[in-house]
């Protein structure tokens, strides 16, 4: 992995200088930009202690590309990949782990969207297999807003694999399939579990299906065959948090 790498937005910069200004190294803004929004971030930049600089759009693009940067892009040093090692340890201290594992989303912005719903449900970790899938470039950060700084994200080489060292680990794993005859609702969330979502259009592999110990569905209403997998991931996320909330008298 790079030792720092380029992410780019107002809502992800302004996160990482929020909660880890340590990992922002510069903060480049175009130096047409003249508002509210990117004088704040310049501000807060200072205040942390991060170099600022103004630079044309032109140099913005030759770092991050053809993309909605905003005008605005910091180097960082990133969050480091866990392991399945920290997985494990992570585990071992948490009293009810929740886990998010997405089986081939090919996507970036769905993996991105993913990760800033993990980090609102209080996610342990999102867990995606190396190869044909997802990972973390500048547009999954992007749309993550700053969630991928502060949700572990575990690649792994074999997710079924992974899967089955998690079931020994005394954790349940979900998986979401739309002809599952128990609905989100109906099963036990509220213990350490693994809500575990397939890639787009195709849904989970049959042997990741298989590894899952119970399947379950969102209820559908209407005429759509399928939902994004990252709507999908924030309903059943939501479910677990309803869950696990403390009962009201």
């Amino acid at each position: 992995m790079s030792r720092t790498q380029a992410v780019y937005g107002l809502h992800t910069v302004r996160a990482l200088l929020d909660k880890h200004p340590d990992r922002v190294l510069e903060v480049r803004i175009a130096e047409r930009r003249e508002d509210p929004r990117s004088h704040g971030i310049e501000s807060l930049a200072r205040e942390r202690g991060r170099t600022v600089r103004r630079v044309s759009a032109e140099s913005l693009r030759q770092m991050v590309g053809d993309v909605a940067h905003q005008g605005v892009v910091a180097e960082i040093v990133p969050l480091a990949p866990w392991s399945q090692d920290d997985l494990l340890a992570a585990i071992a201290a948490a009293s009810r782990p929740l886990i998010l594992a997405l089986d081939g989303v090919q996507d970036p912005h769905n993996l991105g969207a993913c990760l800033r719903t993990a980090d609102a449900c209080g996610v342990l970790a999102v867990i995606a297999p190396k190869d044909r899938a997802a990972q973390l470039t500048p547009a999954a950060r992007k749309v993550a807003a700053g969630a991928a700084e502060t949700t572990p994200f575990v690649a792994c080489t074999n997710l079924v694999r992974t899967l089955q060292m998690l079931k020994q680990a005394g954790l349940w794993l979900f998986g979401a399939q739309a002809q599952a005859s128990q609905a989100a609702y109906e099963a036990d969330l509220s213990g350490g579990a693994v809500l575990v979502l397939g890639a787009e259009g195709a849904g989970l592999r049959q042997l990741t299906q298989r590894t899952c110990d119970f399947t379950v569905r969102l209820p559908q209403l209407g005429a759509v065959e399928s939902l994004n997998v990252s709507v999908a991931a924030g309903m059943l996320l939501y479910e677990a948090v309803r869950q696990r909330a403390p009962r009201r008298p």
